[in-house]
């Protein structure tokens, strides 16, 4: 085990702001978390107690009586928000004085780097050309996330959970949102620590060898049920793609209805705002996992194989 190359990967100027997402991530995790449960807590209280909602000033720290029941926007908000661009450009500027930019010779056709990886925000989609198509995982993928996230709040109909951290109010907005971040966080440590010469899988502390050669068997599902001729592939691959959008949308639908408040806001939604959520759902946040489980455990490569492309 190679430890001090893991250090060196670790103290890259460009990994710096992946082991800094290490840390900061989990934590501000919690911070919400604990919020959430305090406000929830809070709202509990409030729903029990209907004379108390009606005086209690709803935070989830005691009522002072010198508070004043409204700010203004100047000077208490502004002055924390100037006082945090201070901050965060005092850091940018130590940081930028005293630790090199990770910049190189210009590029040599002749000479490759080898692992060539691209800058850490993008080493997500780097990584997820293990998974798919170069078209599906540079294009499709990216353009699904980037859509999802825009649709998302316009086919939530929970009025609920606007200006304050909550769990109980918003548990599918959440634990969605949770799935794919943490899900694409994943992809990123794997391409920044766990990927070497050749893109060869490498745990944490493994030597990175640029002679070794690793035999990988990937196979396609349909060659592993003895399909091996065109159309045959294709309808076989298709089957499978549609079998798997019924399961992931029947447990989708079954998540989504597990309590007697998620059924009033189901009952909310039109039908058009729940086919799109579900649409977006199964592609990015069940998809992309799952396939992540089928290349690195069972080496399967592709599930549904056509002449034109491949999923």
């Amino acid at each position: 085990m190679d430890w001090h190359q893991l250090l060196e990967i670790t103290t890259l100027p460009d990994n710096i702001p992946i082991v800094a997402m290490l840390f900061l991530i989990p934590f501000f995790t919690w911070m919400g978390f604990k919020q959430a449960r305090a406000n929830d807590k809070l709202i509990a209280e409030l729903e029990a107690d209907p004379k108390l909602a009606k005086t209690h000033h709803r935070k989830t720290w005691p009522w002072q009586p010198n508070w004043a029941r409204e700010l203004h926007v100047w000077p208490y908000l502004l002055r924390i928000e100037f006082l945090a661009t201070l901050i965060v450009t005092i850091i940018l500027y130590v940081w930028s004085i005293t630790l090199n930019a990770p910049l190189e010779e210009p590029a040599n056709p002749n000479l490759t780097m080898n692992p060539s990886k691209a800058p850490w925000y993008f080493l997500g989609l780097q990584e997820m050309l293990v998974y798919f198509d170069p078209w599906i995982a540079g294009v499709i993928m990216p353009t699904l996330m980037l859509i999802g996230l825009m649709v998302f709040p316009y086919v939530d109909s929970n009025p609920l959970g606007s200006g304050y951290y909550t769990w109980k109010q918003r548990k599918i907005a959440v634990g969605a949102f949770l799935v794919g971040f943490a899900t694409w966080v994943a992809l990123i440590i794997i391409g920044t620590f766990m990927r070497g010469p050749g893109w060869v899988w490498f745990w944490p502390g493994q030597t990175w060898d640029h002679n070794t050669v690793i035999y990988e068997v990937n196979r396609d599902l349909p060659d592993i049920v003895g399909i091996t001729s065109q159309p045959l592939k294709g309808i076989f691959g298709a089957l499978v793609v549609g079998l798997f959008f019924v399961i992931a949308g029947f447990i989708t639908h079954k998540i989504i209805m597990r309590t007697e408040f998620d059924k009033k806001i189901f009952e909310r939604t039109t039908l058009l705002q729940y086919l799109i959520f579900q649409f977006f759902a199964i592609t990015v946040l069940w998809a992309l996992p799952v396939k992540l489980v089928l290349r690195l455990l069972f080496r399967i490569k592709y599930v549904m194989v056509t002449p034109w492309f491949n999923v």
